[in-house]
């Protein structure tokens, strides 16, 4: 099903081009808007607007709430927020539709707009294409048109929607349950900088803080999940428990052990199932990951009696497949991790918390639980194309693809696919040899750059 703005998660793309700008903004809010009316939803309906620290949030986020009042709703803004929080926020406050301004863990220069329905769950492709159908249907810019209000909207109401969620997300724990923990927060410079803080320090943290200095312009800026180091050296230097770093919009995890070592989101998942598993508490024994999953997860689940589904790559497909299978985990090995018992969208928060829960419940550290994870040898690579030509048209890369998968066999994989949300095609070999994985990854790039424009 092919869309022309929406990638895995949302339109995004350089602020001030042609994907990323008010009158783009505008013209989204008011076919997002159009398509929850012609679904069902009354006019004045409420619609949840958060963001995250870039510059160009605000004025999109007011651009996108003129566009959706243009049509009939009423937006709300929730001001810089995670992503999960304006989750919650829709799902408490009975709103029809929420959006998010963010480009998740992109450089500050990008931004983006995705969607929750009033359910809370991420639109499906086949919604994001009739929201595309209805934009093309309207002018480029509507308040020039005469469809948006005679006055432009001065200001859209304001909703508290930080105290809502740091109230939900801390009565996860027992009160002071985290008393004498020493933890290093990495915040990306983004969304979570006082949510994040606030909520661990509630529970009775000690915390250092990185990447809580936000300016517009520095978010994920060599911080965050994306660039975990500066949280590891910081675990290694201050003899903390743990370390916790989220992207941009702060619905990733990414952890590092007590020794400074990093967890994964496919480590986070594999120690949240074995120990459900264990608990007897995991819904129909049923972890979802994506096609990017290390192997590992599916022998380590699978030897702990559980069962592992795979989706592609995208958390919101992550969580369609959930709700076919009744699970109630799943995510990503980038750290998108949902726990459906708390909320239907990746949580970066939520996961660390639970992760934590398990730590108390065991009394073990990191570096012991992590061990229930065995990963398979697994090599990747990211070039930067100029085009995204379809894959099955470059005969170099399809033959090189043919032959590592012939050699390989049953003990490996390869996967290669384009980045839905940035101009990458992304490489990975899986197999049962560093030696092997390193050899088939240098053939498939090679062969790549032979078919395709690299930069």
């Amino acid at each position: 099903m092919k869309r022309n703005y929406f990638g895995t998660d949302g339109v995004r793309g350089r602020y001030g081009g042609e994907l990323m700008n008010e009158a783009f903004a505008r013209r989204l809010g008011a076919a997002a808007a159009r398509f929850v009316l012609a679904g069902g939803a009354t006019p004045g309906a409420l619609a949840i607007i958060g963001c995250d620290t870039r510059a160009s949030g605000p004025s999109l986020a007011h651009a996108l709430a003129e566009g959706l009042a243009s049509a009939g709703l009423v937006p709300m803004q929730a001001g810089i927020l995670p992503t999960p929080a304006v989750n919650l926020a829709v799902r408490l406050e009975k709103a029809v539709l929420g959006a998010v301004v963010t480009a998740s863990h992109n450089p500050a220069a990008d931004n983006g707009i995705k969607f929750f329905g009033g359910s809370g769950l991420k639109l499906s492709d086949a919604e994001e294409c009739e929201i595309e159908r209805l934009m093309d249907g309207l002018p480029a810019d509507i308040r020039a048109s005469g469809s948006a209000p005679a006055s432009p909207l001065t200001a859209a109401p304001f909703l508290d929607a930080s105290t809502l969620y740091k109230k939900t997300v801390t009565a996860l724990l027992p009160m002071n349950a985290l008393s004498g923990w020493k933890i290093v927060l990495d915040t990306a410079n983004g969304a979570a900088c006082t949510t994040s803080r606030d909520v661990l320090q509630q529970l009775g943290a000690e915390l250092v803080l990185l990447g809580n200095q936000p300016d517009g312009h520095n978010i994920n800026d060599g911080v965050g999940s994306q660039h975990p180091e500066k949280m590891c050296a910081a675990v290694r230097a201050g003899t903390a428990t743990l370390g916790i770093a989220h992207d941009g919009d702060a619905d990733r995890c990414v952890l590092c052990d007590e020794t400074g070592e990093v967890l994964d989101g496919d480590e986070i998942l594999t120690l949240l199932a074995l120990h459900a598993l264990k608990e007897d508490r995991l819904a129909n024994q049923t972890l979802v990951v994506t096609v990017q999953s290390n192997l590992g997860v599916d022998a380590a689940v699978k030897a702990a009696g559980g069962r592992v589904c795979r989706t592609p790559v995208g958390d919101r497909y992550v969580i369609e497949r959930m709700l076919a299978e009744g699970a109630t985990l799943g995510g990503e090995s980038s750290g998108h991790v949902v726990c459906a018992d708390v909320s239907p969208t990746g949580d970066g928060l939520v996961a660390a918390l639970k992760v934590i829960e398990v730590m108390l419940a065991t009394r073990q550290l990191l570096s012991e639980l992590r061990q229930g994870l065995q990963k398979f040898p697994q090599r990747t690579a990211a070039l930067l194309v100029r085009e995204k030509k379809p894959i099955e048209t470059l005969p170099a890369l399809t033959a090189a693809i043919k032959a590592v998968e012939s050699e390989l066999g049953a003990q490996g994989r390869v996967l290669v696919r384009y980045s839905g949300t940035e101009s990458l095609l992304r490489l990975l070999v899986e197999g049962p040899t560093e030696e092997t994985v390193s050899a088939s990854l240098a053939r498939l790039e090679a062969a790549a750059r032979e078919d395709l424009d690299v930069v």
